[in-house]
C-alpha cells in the first residue's frame, strides 16, 4: 500500500491522521517538524506527503520547496487554516498538489489523498507517453490519425479511470465536447449521467441557479424548487464549457464544490452533498485571465489538475480526410442521397484550407456539400468555402479587404456575427470567440445598444 508522510506539530491531529489513514490500509510515517520530515523522506520510500503550513522552525512552505527540489514528482497536500487561502495559493504555486482548509473532515482528507495518488500514477505513466504513442489509440466519433490527436487520446486513456479534474483547452470548434464525453465513457462513472452546460449560453444572473438549483421563492418566478446540474450529475460527470466566462460570484461556489463536494441551492439553507467529476473547457488563456483579475487563482489550480490541449485543425491536417469521410457517410444518409465519396480535387481543396472554424466549420461545409451534390461523389464545385476576398494595392495577397482598416474590419465582423445569430449576443460572442463582456465593449464602441431582451 502507498506510504504517506504526515508532518504536523499538533500531536492530536497527527495521531488522528495516523490512525485514520492506517485503517484505510496506508503505511504512515509522522513527524512533528519539517527537519524530522526531511530525514524520514531520505530514509523511506514515500508516495505522498501531508503537511501543515504552520510548523515550528522551518515553515511548511519552505519544507514544500525543499521537498520539490529533491523530488518534483512527489505529491504534497498542504493543510492550512480557513483564513489563510492566500497562503494555500502560494503553496500551489510552489508545487503543492492540493490543499485542505482546517477544520476538515477525515472523509475529505481521504478523498484528496486518493485523488492525488491517482494523479501521481497517471503522471508516472505519462513519462513513457512518447514510447506508448507507438500504439494506436481509437475512440468512436473521435478521429485521431495525427500525432497530436493520438497524444490527446493517450492522455485520455490514462486519466479517464481516475477522478482527477480535467481542463480541456483549445480553440472553438476543435471538439472539446467529444473529448469530454469520451473521458466519461471510459471512466468508472460511465453508467452515471453526463451533463453539459455552456456558461456563455446562459445569462450571468441565471448561471448560478442552473448549476446549483434553487428553492421555491428564491426569486421572482421561482414557483417551485428545482435541482441544478450538479445534483442531476451526481455519481456522474459534469462538463462545464467556457469556464473562463463564469462570473466571480459563481466561481466561489464552484471552488467550494471542488473542495468540499457540497453546496446550497439558491435561496436555500440545506447543504447538498454530491459526488460529481468536473471536466472544464475553455478557448481562452486562463493565465491571462488570472493576470487581469477576472479568474480566481485558487479555482484555476483546482481545475488545472490534468490539462489536455486540443490542437486546431490547421495543425493536424492528417485528420481532415478521415473527418471528411466520416461526415460524408453521416450526412449522405440523413439527406437520403447515395454519395459514395469525394473526388481527389475536392479533398485537396479541403486539406489546403486553413479552417479558422476548425472541425465544426469543416462539418458544416461537408453537410452543405452533401445537400447540394447532384452526383455519387462530392465534386470540387460542391465545396463552397466562405473566404473573404482580400486585395492589396500591388495585386499581391493582403490581410484585409481593399481600403479597409483593421478596426473597420473587426467592427464589420461583430455586426456580421450579430446578423448570423439573429441578434442573440451570447451566440454572436461564441461565433467570434469572445466573452460576453468583451462583445458588449465592442458593441458600445460602434454604437450598438445593449438590448438585453435579445440575449435570452
Amino acid at each position: 500500500m502507498p506510504a504517506i508522510l504526515i508532518v504536523e506539530d499538533e500531536a492530536k491531529m497527527r495521531r488522528l491522521l495516523e490512525l485514520n489513514l492506517g485503517e484505510d490500509g496506508f503505511t504512515t510515517f509522522s513527524a512533528e517538524d519539517a527537519e524530522t520530515g526531511l530525514k524520514l523522506l531520505r530514509q523511506n520510500l514515500i508516495d505522498l506527503v501531508v503537511t501543515d503550513l504552520k510548523l515550528p522552525g522551518m515553515n511548511g512552505l519552505e519544507f514544500l520547496q525543499t521537498v520539490k527540489r529533491q523530488n518534483s514528482a512527489l505529491p504534497v497536500v498542504v493543510m492550512t487554516a480557513f483564513g489563510s487561502v492566500e497562503t494555500a495559493v502560494e503553496a500551489m504555486k510552489a508545487g503543492a498538489s492540493d490543499y485542505v482548509l482546517k477544520p476538515f473532515s477525515l472523509t475529505e482528507m481521504r478523498m484528496v489523498i486518493r485523488k492525488e495518488l491517482d494523479v501521481r500514477n497517471l503522471r508516472e505513466e505519462n513519462r513513457s507517453l512518447r514510447e506508448a504513442l507507438g500504439k494506436r489509440y481509437a475512440h468512436p466519433n473521435v478521429v485521431a490519425r495525427s500525432p497530436k490527436m493520438q497524444e490527446v487520446l493517450a492522455t485520455l486513456e490514462r486519466v479517464a479511470p481516475t477522478n482527477a479534474t480535467v481542463l480541456l483547452g483549445g480553440e472553438s470548434g476543435v471538439g472539446k465536447d467529444l473529448i469530454a464525453r469520451a473521458i466519461h465513457e471510459k471512466s468508472r462513472r460511465a453508467n452515471g449521467p453526463f451533463l453539459k452546460i455552456n456558461s456563455t449560453a446562459i445569462p450571468e444572473n441565471l448561471l448560478e441557479s442552473e448549476l446549483f438549483g434553487f428553492e421555491k421563492g428564491a426569486f421572482t418566478g421561482a414557483v417551485a424548487s428545482k435541482p441544478g446540474k450538479f445534483e442531476l450529475a451526481d455519481k456522474g460527470t459534469l462538463f462545464l464549457d467556457e469556464i473562463g466566462d463564469v462570473p466571480p460570484a459563481t466561481q466561489v461556489k464552484l471552488l467550494r464544490v471542488l473542495q468540499e463536494r457540497e453546496f446550497e441551492r439558491l435561496g436555500g439553507t440545506k447543504t447538498v452533498k454530491v459526488d460529481v467529476r468536473l471536466i472544464a473547457a475553455t478557448n481562452r488563456d486562463l493565465r491571462e485571465a488570472l493576470e487581469q483579475g477576472t479568474f480566481r487563482e485558487d479555482l484555476y489550480y483546482r481545475l488545472n489538475v490534468v490539462p489536455i490541449d486540443i490542437a486546431p485543425l490547421r495543425e493536424r491536417k492528417e485528420d481532415i480526410p478521415d473527418l471528411v469521410n466520416l461526415f460524408v457517410s453521416r450526412f449522405a444518409g440523413e439527406s437520403g442521397k447515395v454519395i459514395e465519396g469525394i473526388t481527389p480535387q475536392a479533398m485537396q481543396m479541403l486539406v489546403n484550407y486553413h479552417w479558422p472554424g476548425n472541425v465544426r466549420e469543416l462539418q458544416n461545409i461537408v453537410e452543405r456539400a452533401c445537400a447540394l451534390s447532384k452526383g455519387p461523389q462530392l465534386e470540387a464545385s460542391d465545396i463552397h468555402i466562405d473566404e473573404r476576398p482580400s486585395k492589396s494595392g500591388n495585386g499581391a495577397p493582403g490581410f484585409l479587404p481593399d481600403g479597409m482598416t483593421l478596426e473597420q474590419w473587426e467592427d464589420e465582423m461583430v455586426q456580421e456575427a450579430l446578423r448570423r445569430a439573429n441578434g442573440n449576443k451570447s451566440q454572436a460572442a461564441r461565433l467570434l470567440g469572445l466573452s460576453r463582456n468583451a462583445l458588449r465593449y465592442r458593441l458600445s464602441k460602434i454604437g450598438i445598444a445593449d438590448e438585453t431582451e435579445k440575449e435570452t
